[in-house]
């Protein structure tokens, strides 16, 4: 029998993403007992210092599964209805008849209708760039500016909606989980932090995972570098950097081995139950920030191929830093990988990202990483 972790190959395959452009980058897969831990490419352009597999790196969107497994807890316990409407709890943040008709889990599977945000921090605050009218430049200016999260949730309910509650496809948007956010502080009592790290972040015995209390990265990490589609040349330093414009829905720092740690004991019903379980795994289309359409659960997205198994887990991107994390359905072998490259595509004159030898690499790396 074949080995199912053949550390050449797997070494071979990191190593030609990164000879495709990405300075460093690093991976645990898990098979079963087995475990293989790989870091190819280097942390520092300046210094070349290499990097680890055991770094510090700040995992993204990924959070949106440690904050929907928070939901899903009160949910058990009856503080929280996910198909209670979300102006039930917070008529300030989501006031009239959207609030009346976006449901807790219309926040949670991106089908709110809501805009995403992010756009509107720059035409209404001046602070980050927009594709389609400026440069990288704000990236510098608002390194160390903090926003108040109920300014950006102003944001995104008061922007022009994607479309009526409930509809599909829905939009992936960032201002749903600043919502659920502020809907665990009015939950419990306590900030949405605090939640995640004491219900879920400690059931799963995660050591090496918690929310920044400031603009740097505790502990050895790689410097993060930012392409912003071929508009910053050479890439760019952005690992510290104020994550307030994201909060839980984007912001936590975690490592490989404990992203693989977290979403094996999520999928084997030690963090949620399984009915809650279940729900994360039913899926609706949405379109995500690449404006592609694809199945999202609760706080999960599938990766399926047809005559393949399913995997479960989630994707992140911050500025300059890339994580994925992939489990299958039985458990029995997972991926979780971190990259200090992002936005390396160019731009055609449409906005569409141009194809990249990256992409490719890291399409063979997932396949032989997921598939053996």
């Amino acid at each position: 029998m074949q080995n199912p972790l053949d550390s050449a190959a797997l070494t071979e395959a990191l190593e030609k993403v990164q000879r495709a452009g990405v300075p460093g980058l690093f991976a645990e897969i898990r098979h079963g007992d087995e475990v293989w831990r790989g870091a190819v490419g280097v942390a520092d352009l300046t210094t070349g210092r290499p990097v680890a597999a055991d770094m510090k790196h700040r995992i993204g969107s990924l959070t949106k599964t440690f904050t929907t497994a928070a939901v899903l807890q009160q949910a058990e316990r009856g503080t929280i209805g996910l198909d209670t409407p979300i102006g039930t709890y917070l008529p300030h943040l989501v006031p009239g008849l959207r609030g009346e008709q976006i449901t807790v889990r219309m926040l949670i599977n991106h089908t709110s209708g809501l805009a995403e945000y992010l756009p509107y921090v720059y035409t209404s605050l001046k602070a980050f760039p927009d594709l389609a009218r400026t440069g990288p430049e704000c990236f510098d200016e608002h390194r160390h500016t903090h926003f108040d999260p109920t300014e950006l949730i102003r944001l995104g309910v008061g922007a022009p909606a994607f479309g009526p509650p409930g509809v599909t496809p829905g939009l992936y948007s960032n201002t749903n989980y600043l919502l659920l956010a502020a809907l665990l502080e009015h939950a419990t009592g306590t900030t949405a932090e605090e939640c995640i790290t004491e219900n879920v972040i400690k059931r799963a015995g995660l050591h090496d995972t918690a929310f920044p209390t400031g603009p740097h990265i505790e502990g050895p990490h790689s410097r993060l570098y930012e392409c912003w589609f071929g508009m910053i040349d050479p890439p760019r330093d952005y690992s510290v950097f104020d994550m307030s414009y994201a909060g839980p829905s984007a912001n936590l720092i975690s490592t490989v081995a404990d992203l693989n740690r977290f979403y094996a004991a999520l999928l084997s019903g030690e963090i949620v139950t399984p009915a809650s379980l279940a729900a994360m795994q039913q899926t609706t289309q949405v379109i995500s920030q690449e404006l592609k359409t694809i199945s999202y659960g609760l706080g999960l997205y599938p990766t399926e191929a047809p005559g393949r198994e399913t995997f479960w887990g989630h994707g992140g991107s911050v500025w300059g830093g890339g994580t994925l994390a992939m489990t299958r359905a039985d458990g029995r072998r997972q991926l979780a990988l971190a990259m200090n490259l992002q936005r390396w595509n160019t731009l055609d004159p449409s906005g569409r990202p141009q194809p990249h030898p990256i992409d490719k690499a890291l399409a063979d790396f997932y396949d032989l990483a997921l598939y053996g």
